[in-house]
């Protein structure tokens, strides 16, 4: 495949496509480049069955909504975590950073190791519950625990 001619024929069909899915250009141009360059990395399982624009919209689609996934998740966390900042933006911030990190490696197991693979590693619940030999709900529930200790570590700063 030649990836110059194939972005030259379908960039603009996967933005527009984005575009009508978020609504925002600045994530429809990132989600389209991103689109890019994992069907340059996936090119050899791309068999033909369909259209390259079908195969180029459903990494789009995929792409998108992991991107939903992990915006409604730190959405989350910033209703959850006391502060004037945001979580983002206290981890961002090296000190905060830092004392969060101090908080974290006090944490008990497996309160720890489930927040920083949530948070740090972005994987599911699903996949955490995985790792632990529970079920997903499990992982959910350590999480927020392990979410809670560390807001009221920081509340008693």
């Amino acid at each position: 495949m030649d990836f110059d001619k194939l972005y030259d024929a379908y960039a603009g069909d996967i933005y527009r496509y984005i575009l009508s899915l978020c609504g925002s250009k600045h994530m429809a141009e990132d989600i389209t480049a991103e689109t890019f360059l994992s069907a340059i990395n996936a090119a050899d399982k791309f068999k033909g069955d369909c259209h390259v624009r079908v195969w180029l919209c459903q990494i789009a689609k995929n792409k998108f909504y992991n991107q939903a996934k992990r915006n409604k998740f730190v959405a989350e966390l910033q209703d959850e975590i006391p502060s004037g900042d945001t979580f983002e933006l206290q981890l961002q911030d090296k000190t905060q950073a830092f004392e969060i990190h101090k908080i974290l490696h006090l944490l008990q197991e497996p309160y720890k190791e489930v927040f920083s693979l949530r948070i740090f590693s972005e994987l599911s619940f699903a996949e955490i519950g995985e790792l632990f030999t529970k079920t997903e709900s499990w992982a959910r529930v350590t999480f927020h625990r392990a979410k809670n200790k560390i807001k009221e570590a920081i509340e008693n700063e």
